[in-house]
């Protein structure tokens, strides 16, 4: 098959979205499809590239703290992109996807679409992230004005799906995990020595609002074996800042980075529990990414969020909001380490049922059902001439 992604940003792989899109794109080409993107960023073979969407200097701002950049609406590198694709996958409901679909459904052109914009990933930063009236009237703009204009969407999880049927959505809603990557098995490594001697706990995620940092934080610093405990934020975000100040109640400085894939791998492999304090997330491929490597979880038991779907036990969950709750659960797994390192291997085989080969067989078949109702047939995977 031949296929677009249109996705704002792709270049750089500083938020989740952008990530699981080129890690998408790679493992489709990899199955013999033709995948070129419709992006801002430098021209490339594959890219049929556009200007980035300039705002005023303190919206900019935000949306750059967030690690997102939104590209500018063009007719010519959708006329382009249709004249070649067989397909046509947006990524989120951005000005330039919205102008998109327009020009593909009129050309009739096959589309699908994905669910990766969670409300609460805006609304959090508009610190209105706990409002169901708030949220409700994303999750309808973006029903209105994008997504129900499709009849394919893609849900990283049964809970974005459910989420999307009570807010309306009218598309069929195919649940397929955006998958781990290969590269996270199952390993450990003797500790560097920043880390030697530690009980090192490693969270991965933005440092923004919905993503609840701030808890752990202050889980860290309330837990009875505090003077044992490093903690490592992996990420980059607008509330790098505050963090910072927060961590200075800690017994232990510190550690907030971003890290290349082949460093986060090193870094899980030395780390001995993973937290995640999100609020609202669709499917946490970080969380799953981790304990694929051999770490035990800690998830907030939010109904906003899928991830507390992974847990394998009642410790791998605390009351969402609740830094005591994480505190205790932080504190238990510290006590009880041969209860930890054979959950470590539990937790490694349970992730071997979210492989990211598996996505992209389910993705392939959403698509050809997409095109098989746009032409009449199915198209046969393997690559295409340039003709």
């Amino acid at each position: 098959m031949k296929i677009v992604l249109v996705i704002d940003q792709f270049d750089d792989a500083n938020n989740g979205t952008t990530i699981s899109a080129r890690r998408f794109a790679r493992a489709l080409a990899a199955h013999g499809n033709q995948v070129r993107v419709i992006a801002c960023g430098h021209p490339t073979d594959y890219k049929y590239a556009v200007r980035q969407l300039k705002f005023t200097p303190v919206v900019d701002h935000l949306i750059s703290s967030q690690g997102m950049r939104f590209a500018m609406p063009s007719r010519h590198a959708f006329e382009k992109a249709a004249a070649w694709a067989d397909v046509v996958h947006f990524m989120m409901p951005s000005p330039l996807a919205i102008m998109g679909l327009r020009h593909v459904r009129k050309l009739g052109i096959p589309h699908t679409a994905a669910f990766h914009c969670q409300p609460e990933n805006i609304t959090y930063t508009l610190k209105m992230g706990n409002s169901k009236r708030v949220n409700d009237f994303v999750y309808n703009r973006f029903r209105d004005t994008f997504f129900n204009k499709f009849t394919h969407i893609h849900c990283p999880s049964n809970m974005i799906a459910n989420q999307l049927s009570d807010h309306g959505y009218t598309a069929k809603l195919h649940v397929i995990s955006n998958g781990i990557s290969p590269n996270f098995v199952y390993q450990k490594r003797d500790k560097e020595d920043w880390m030697a001697g530690k009980f090192n706990i490693i969270m991965v995620g933005r440092y923004a609002g919905e993503k609840r940092q701030d808890l752990l934080l202050e889980a860290c610093a309330k837990a009875k074996h505090a003077d044992q405990i490093q903690l490592i934020l992996a990420g980059k975000g607008p509330l790098e800042k505050k963090y910072r100040k927060m961590a200075e109640k800690l017994q232990n400085p510190i550690v907030m980075d971003f890290y290349s894939q082949e460093r986060l791998i090193e870094v899980l492999a030395m780390s001995d529990l993973y937290v995640h304090t999100s609020d609202a997330e669709i499917e946490a491929m970080s969380c799953m990414e981790a304990f694929a490597s051999g770490l035990v979880p800690i998830i907030a038991n939010s109904e906003r969020s899928a991830t507390p779907q992974f847990a394998l036990t009642q410790r791998s969950l605390f009351e969402a909001g609740n830094s005591d709750s994480l505190a205790e659960q932080i504190d238990w797994w510290i006590d009880h380490e041969e209860e930890r390192k054979a959950m470590e291997v539990h937790y490694a085989e349970h992730a071997k049922q979210y492989t990211l080969e598996e996505s992209i067989r389910h993705t392939e078949e959403m698509f050809q059902t997409a095109i098989r109702e746009h032409t009449g047939k199915a198209l046969p995977t393997g690559n295409y001439s340039e003709e």
